[in-house]
């Protein structure tokens, strides 16, 4: 992302703790129902996520992207960092419309993103895994 120094984009982007990648398919990420964190950007945290506990696999579950203002309230939330306040988490899907994996940003500020946020990084995904 491009911004001038003074970009509200600049100022949000700052607050982001995580930008991870976790993929579900068998060849890449899930192993024994266990969600395995294949890329990130961020401090070192969980490497492993238990299937049916928190925002990743509520957004797998649920098919659709999931935003959590306050973590701190998200049932079954799996606290890899105790900086993080709120979250999103965007399904990766294919053309057919198979998830392969999920877009998990979290952020140290509570109710951080909205849904212009997900509307954007959904047509991002889309352009990607689409």
């Amino acid at each position: 992302m491009i911004c001038d120094e003074n970009s509200e984009s600049r100022n949000t982007l700052s607050t982001h703790l995580w930008s991870i990648r976790n993929f579900i398919d068998q060849d890449e990420g899930l192993v024994d129902d266990e969600l395995i964190v294949w890329c990130y950007q961020g401090p070192l945290a969980c490497q492993i996520l238990e299937k049916n506990k928190g925002v990743c696999w509520a957004a797998i579950q649920q098919q659709k992207t999931i935003i959590v203002p306050d973590v701190e309230q998200f049932p079954g939330h799996i606290a890899c960092d105790s900086r993080s306040r709120s979250e999103i988490a965007v399904p990766l899907k294919d053309a057919g419309g198979n998830i392969k994996g999920v877009l998990d940003i979290d952020s140290q500020l509570i109710d951080n993103f909205n849904e212009t946020d997900a509307k954007w990084l959904e047509k991002i995904i889309d352009m990607v895994y689409g």
